[in-house]
């Protein structure tokens, strides 16, 4: 627009737009958080016959992100295209997780203090000696790095866009220190 007032205003009643679709498709207030607006000059710029360069302003941009959480994967490409159809041309990454991971983390702990038990006992086997008590068990989270997906590679069809949740995966590593007999 040609003032930052007007590219604001327009933004304002594209955003409501946006924002009034993700509630009637079923996005909660909670799921639904402003990750930034910029405003912006646009410059038109002419090279001078001495080299230097003229500036223009030309006009005002306004971007503003939406940050969306779906808690219904199935529903991920219908929000995708009706955002798009709304008007929406810049995406950022898409990552999925699990909403509440703590019984997978508690399985991955058991396993990993298990597969720790089984190294200490093979290594003190052949080092001839044995494993005493557990003097100590720390462990570390490994968060499952997101899944980005470039906004970009949509193909904007008919249809919703296909989306693949696949698989989130947890890594938790153990450290166990044993009395050797």
């Amino acid at each position: 627009a040609k003032t930052a007032r007007a590219a604001l205003d327009a933004n304002n009643d594209a955003m409501a737009s946006v924002i009034a679709a993700m509630k009637s498709a079923g996005i909660k207030e909670r799921d639904l958080q402003t990750a930034g607006i910029q405003i912006s000059p646009r410059y038109n710029y002419t090279n001078k016959p001495d080299g230097s360069q003229e500036a223009e302003l030309i006009a005002y941009q306004v971007t503003n992100t939406l940050s969306v959480r779906i808690r219904d994967i199935d529903k991920t490409g219908e929000i995708l295209d009706k955002a798009v159809s709304l008007g929406v041309n810049q995406g950022g990454g898409i990552s999925f997780s699990n909403e509440d991971p703590a019984a997978t983390l508690t399985e991955a702990r058991k396993k990993a203090v298990a597969d720790a038990m089984a190294k200490a006992k093979t290594l003190a086997e052949a080092a001839g000696v044995s494993i005493g008590r557990v003097l100590e068990i720390t462990d570390q989270n490994v968060a499952p790095p997101p899944i980005p997906m470039n906004a970009k590679a949509f193909d904007v069809a008919r249809e919703s866009v296909p989306v693949q949740a696949g698989e989130n995966s947890y890594t938790v590593q153990v450290t166990v220190t044993f009395e050797l007999k």
